[in-house]
């Protein structure tokens, strides 16, 4: 059996009807992650861990106890802390460090316990590869190597959670969690031509990720279709007192609506999004746009068309402001999350130094990448005195303007749509000496993080190089269940979640 390519939906019945045993997943993956090492998709595995967690889970599913999800292997991206396993955020500030708690999404997903009565009995694989700290667009930052895009090895795969979209692209995961400051689910998930969720900030606790832009960061999950990314949500959601921007009504059931019509009452089964009004911002296809993924997406919005929605034109006046705005306000908030790395309290520290400054500056030196330390000096920057009202304020004021423009447009539709970015995966070292062209390809995908709206990107085909093309969907506030009922629909009427990257056996 081809389990890389099963969704976990189907996973988990074969698991429930015992026609294949946790156990025989988990060394199924882990036989694959041994194989397809070129990826460089996972920084740490374990595999006698993996394999103890699947023997409770086996043993849950043989009391008759398990869950939707018990038993089905998961890889965490290592921004998450996860005890047993390394926590570096790819970073050599952080080298060999072992955390001792879970991260609140590494708990919700992992095995019950004691300690952790509600896991949802997932069997965690391992530790994959990012940009550091969750700074970069093409998980070129990382400080272990870049990962290989598996539809074309000489390509990014896209980043910050570039290595958890590889591992399940090229069948080293079933499913896989993600981060997202400024799109970076999204990104690589549209560059390895899978589906991937960024849900409303505070759906899913920050409690044990760490921290690049507080105000920013949302975790989301990165898998082969609309119903396994909304399985997987479901269980990652949760009210978390330890993190105070986690929100009191967090936790639901974001696959509710996946089979149903989008109108109550619509029994037309070939006009099942019939109601639906779905806006296409002017300024997501202007210049700039690739033409084969402005195609692409055309096409998606047409097909959408004739399952029922409505087209109608809308206007985010503001988009191109998302990108000074967004790296004014990320560094800010890197330079100060990151103010704790500093070789006393942890992280890395110098070997030799002659006076308690000199070890913080060799320690941060040796200890942090080139594109860590541009946003902290930019992030240090904005908010000295004298920069901050000029820079760090006037960005405050123009992500509320940001905000609203969103508002404007939800009044005209009920979802949004347009490209992820501006082209496809480009080529390892393109863009990585020219950081403002790496930042111009976020600029579909910040301002939804400045907003703090839920957005998810979607298959929709491939260019003419055979690398894939990913469309977003926006939605208004708290609307995840819908955005996922949105692309279910898609994926009913079209197969490019279905395709195998070209590079994987």
């Amino acid at each position: 059996m081809s389990w890389h390519q099963t969704p976990i939906a189907l996973m988990a019945k074969a698991l429930a009807a015992k026609e294949v045993s946790s156990t025989e997943l988990t060394q199924y993956f882990l036989d694959r992650i041994e194989a397809g090492k070129r990826w460089n998709a996972y920084l740490d595995v374990s595999a006698h861990l993996s394999l103890e967690q699947s023997s409770k889970a086996d043993a849950i599913l043989a009391a008759g106890q398990g869950g939707k999800l018990t038993g089905i292997p998961v890889a965490h991206k290592d921004v998450f802390v996860t005890r047993g396993w390394k926590s570096t955020a790819a970073s050599k500030m952080l080298e060999g460090y072992l955390s001792p708690f879970d991260a609140t999404v590494v708990a919700n997903l992992g095995i019950p316990s004691e300690e952790n009565p509600n896991g949802a009995g997932m069997v965690c694989l391992g530790k994959t590869n990012m940009d550091e700290f969750a700074m970069g667009s093409s998980n070129e930052n990382s400080a272990y190597g870049p990962v290989l895009n598996p539809w074309n090895s000489e390509y990014v795969a896209g980043g910050s959670s570039g290595g958890s979209a590889a591992a399940v692209a090229a069948g080293l995961a079933p499913i896989a969690t993600g981060t997202d400051t400024g799109g970076s689910i999204r990104q690589p998930a549209a560059f390895c031509g899978l589906t991937g969720i960024k849900p409303s900030y505070g759906r899913v606790s920050r409690y044990g990720m760490i921290a690049y832009a507080s105000s920013l960061d949302q975790a989301g999950p990165i898998g082969k279709t609309a119903e396994d990314c909304a399985l997987l949500l479901t269980a990652m959601s949760s009210h978390d007192p330890r993190d105070s921007t986690s929100l009191a009504d967090s936790g639901e059931d974001y696959g509710r609506y996946l089979t149903q019509a989008w109108k109550e009452g619509n029994t037309n089964a070939v006009k099942p999004l019939e109601g639906l009004r779905i806006g296409l911002p002017t300024e997501f296809f202007a210049e700039g746009l690739a033409q084969e993924v402005a195609n692409a997406v055309n096409t998606a919005a047409k097909a959408l068309q004739d399952l029922g929605a409505e087209l109608v034109e809308v206007s985010l006046p503001k988009t191109k402001l998302s990108i000074p705005v967004y790296y004014v306000l990320a560094p800010a908030e890197a330079s100060s999350n990151l103010s704790r790395f500093d070789g006393v309290r942890y992280g890395h520290r110098a070997n030799e130094y002659r006076d308690l400054s000199d070890m913080y500056k060799k320690s941060r030196t040796e200890g942090f990448g080139a594109e860590v330390k541009r946003r902290i000096l930019i992030g240090t920057y904005v908010l000295c005195h004298g920069y901050y009202d000029a820079y760090y304020l006037q960005a405050q004021k123009i992500r509320r303007i940001i905000a609203a423009d969103f508002q404007a447009a939800f009044a005209k539709c009920d979802v949004i749509l347009g490209p992820v970015a501006p082209d496809v995966a480009w080529r390892l070292g393109e863009k990585s000496k020219d950081p403002v062209q790496m930042y111009l390809e976020d600029i579909y995908t910040l301002s939804t993080n400045l907003a703090g709206l839920p957005a998810m990107s979607v298959p929709c085909g491939f260019n003419t190089s055979n690398l894939p093309i990913g469309m977003q969907l926006i939605g208004n506030y708290f609307s995840e269940a819908r955005l996922l009922q949105v692309a279910h629909q898609y994926q009913q009427n079209s197969d490019w979640h279905l395709r195998q990257a070209s590079e994987v056996a």
